[in-house]
């Protein structure tokens, strides 16, 4: 329900100040920056939350704090305004993803994440390619008022999914071992002190930097800089979300036996890739332009069908169960970095050309190949195959390798973070 209802919202998410505001492009991205970088402070303190209370309970304040930001966006008329409302809006959301993910991981049996991550995106992506749709009919639209109804159907959708969640059975919350004399810091010092994840979470800021693209960059760039027709941005987002709906699980499939990191190398490398094709459209006119465009979306989407359930999976398997609020929220906080960095980066640089907006934006991609290699000796879970989880098929271990269904790979020295 709330996907239905960012659906409709995402594309239009800087279109929506820029039509109902006097604000500039810069100051809105700046705005929307410091929105971002005010839920910085929040995010250890939620995955300690998690951990004490339960993920049930932080998910639905997710919910509720998102429909209050959102039902203030309709009164936002100045900086400050757009501001507050902004951060109400994306501290619910860092409580929203903070808590999704463990709650996903306790009802989830071992060698599953990946299916079930890539499951759960493949609806969501589906219920974002129904908003898409409402989405390209006010962008064509493109007054106030068609902005403002976009605006009040995503919070009438958060309200929707709080209520439904209210039924939802919450898991138990996991006992707290008692520390061993000597043993690695508990807490959040052994959170700190896990090297292999602090790399992931480097490799998945890479990742989340392309995610941010699709929203805040796109739209700008095809409506703007190209000048093409509004429905085209709508386009773009209901063939990125219909892709994923519908081939998500094709592509889990195909990747079962693949090296985690090899799958999480090529999702970076087809991000960038796309960005050279969308930074072609720049020498085209408005006929051929929309048809590069859909072809770099359609490229762009491929990337983040193959990355994203093998991150997420990651993020989660990777932790240590009673401390898995924690780490999440320390995964989470790379997300919450780039969308910290990219509404201003990402419009400053829109205003200096096509050329550097695409151009930095494949460096990062490129970064994310490089840091893939180097996770891939750092994190035996990372090294290991995707597990077979199709119906019919026994499913591997996490850490088992397809080539060798007998063979577990060796837990991490505790001084690193602990078995798994």
């Amino acid at each position: 329900m709330d996907a239905i209802g960012s659906g409709v919202f995402m594309p239009v998410s800087v279109l929506y100040f820029l039509a109902t505001t006097s604000l500039s492009l810069v100051q809105i991205g700046l705005a929307l920056s410091i929105a971002s970088a005010l839920r910085l402070p929040f995010a250890p303190a939620l995955g300690g939350l998690v951990d004490r209370i339960g993920a049930k309970q932080v998910l639905l304040a997710a919910n509720l704090l998102q429909a209050v930001g959102f039902v203030g966006y309709v009164f936002a008329d100045s900086f400050a305004m757009v501001l507050i409302v902004s951060a109400v809006a994306q501290l619910g959301q860092t409580a929203f993803w903070g808590s999704f993910a463990p709650v996903v991981a306790s009802i989830s049996e071992p060698g599953h994440l990946e299916r079930w991550f890539g499951f759960l995106g493949a609806l969501r992506n589906a219920s974002f390619a129904i908003g898409g749709l409402v989405a390209a009919l006010a962008i064509t639209i493109g007054t106030p008022a068609a902005y403002t109804a976009v605006v009040l159907a995503n919070a009438a959708s958060f309200f929707l999914a709080y209520t439904l969640l209210l039924a939802v059975e919450a898991p138990g919350r996991t006992v707290v071992p008692e520390p061993d004399p000597g043993a690695a810091p508990a807490g959040w010092g052994r959170v700190l002190r896990d090297r292999p994840y602090l790399l992931l979470v480097a490799t998945n800021y890479t990742y989340a930097t392309s995610a941010m693209a699709l929203n805040i960059a796109m739209p700008v760039y095809f409506t703007e800089s190209l000048g093409l027709p509004g429905w085209v941005a709508g386009a773009v987002f209901t063939i990125n979300t219909v892709m994923i709906g519908v081939g998500q699980g094709l592509v889990v499939n195909a990747m079962e036996g693949s090296v985690r990191t090899n799958v999480v190398a090529l999702g970076c490398l087809l991000s960038a890739v796309s960005y050279g094709v969308l930074l072609g459209a720049d020498a085209t006119g408005v006929p051929m332009g929309v048809a590069v465009v859909l072809i770099g979306a359609v490229v762009y989407t491929g990337g983040e069908l193959v990355a994203g359930p093998v991150l997420s999976a990651l993020s989660t398997e990777a932790a240590p169960e009673h401390l898995r609020g924690r780490y999440v929220s320390l995964y989470q906080l790379s997300w919450t970095v780039s969308s910290t960095i990219a509404p201003l980066a990402l419009t400053w640089l829109l205003q200096r050309g096509s050329t550097p907006l695409w151009g930095a934006l494949a460096t990062v991609a490129l970064a994310g190949v490089v840091l893939s290699s180097l996770l891939r000796r750092a994190m035996p879970l990372a090294a290991a195959t995707v597990p077979h989880s199709r119906p019919g098929r026994p499913p591997l271990e996490a850490g088992t390798s397809a080539a060798d269904p007998g063979g577990v790979v060796a837990p991490r020295d505790v001084g690193i973070g602990g078995p798994v």
